[in-house]
């Protein structure tokens, strides 16, 4: 009899660590619970090859001529309201999905990827200037700190996802040359929250172009049903005698391309 009960005791507290474990971890959401009532097109867009992408200034955002698809999602207060709350002249908006099976990749795979600067250098990007493909960044590394430029290598890939994370990364830019950037990781909500922000002016034949702290862009990454959500919200503030003379949507639209290429390919193809 009392071994009847001892393993009845055992069973017991094995269905409820169970039970208490499907209810922690819970089921990964879809991509329509996070931006319900999307126009047919903005979807199509964000589940094609190149994604969504998106530009426009603050002025028309205020006026109702453009629209911001994470306002009124789940995204809205923490990742639309940090962007628009620093009053950028330029808002560009992203929105892709990675198809994957279910199961086979984590934010562990998202966070090795955004962790492998090394991997940026190089990536091409097509100059309409130029009129051919050339790499956007001629080499990517991270530094020891804001004040210590010496190069560190990569880490070896982690085990598990820290909770939150800054490193500082030196990139040499085919336009902008050397730039220097802030680069913040964090669990946010179900998913990963990256935020990169320039820590030193953008230059341009060494005449400022986006002053320290005036170039923001956040990519939230969130393991859905239908594979890897990756939501971009970017705002940037331009000299005024550039902004007149420079497509800045089109500028910070391809350095968001390159960069979401880049995290999706240390996704699909880890070290």
């Amino acid at each position: 009899m009392k071994k009847k009960l001892f393993w009845l005791l055992i069973l017991t507290t094995l269905c409820v660590f169970q039970l208490i474990s499907e209810t922690l971890s819970g089921e990964s959401r879809s991509f329509d619970e996070i931006f319900p009532n999307l126009p047919s097109e903005i979807r199509a867009a964000a589940f094609s090859d190149s994604g969504y992408f998106s530009s426009s200034t603050l002025q028309n955002i205020r006026a109702g001529n453009s629209a911001v698809l994470g306002r009124g999602s789940v995204l809205d207060q923490q990742i639309v309201n940090t962007i628009l709350g620093t009053n950028p002249g330029h808002i560009v908006e992203s929105l892709l999905v990675i198809p994957c099976k279910t199961g086979t990749t984590s934010l562990l795979d998202v966070y090795n990827a955004l962790s492998n600067i090394r991997g940026l250098t190089g990536r091409l990007y097509h100059s309409t200037t130029r009129n051919r493909y050339i790499p956007l960044f001629e080499d990517a590394t991270r530094l020891v700190s804001d004040r210590n430029n010496t190069a560190i290598p990569d880490p070896p890939p982690a085990t598990s996802v820290p909770e939150s994370e800054t490193i500082f990364v030196r990139l040499r830019d085919a336009n902008f040359g050397n730039s220097f950037y802030r680069a913040e990781m964090s669990l946010f909500g179900n998913g990963l929250l990256y935020r990169l922000s320039n820590y030193r002016n953008l230059t341009y034949l060494f005449i400022p172009v986006i002053r320290e702290g005036n170039l923001t862009a956040q990519l939230y990454f969130e393991i859905i049903q239908e594979g890897i959500l990756i939501y971009g919200l970017s705002g940037v503030e331009v000299a005024d005698f550039f902004s007149s003379r420079v497509d800045i949507g089109s500028a910070i639209s391809r350095r968001l391309e390159v960069i979401i290429s880049w995290v999706a390919d240390g996704i699909e193809n880890p070290n």
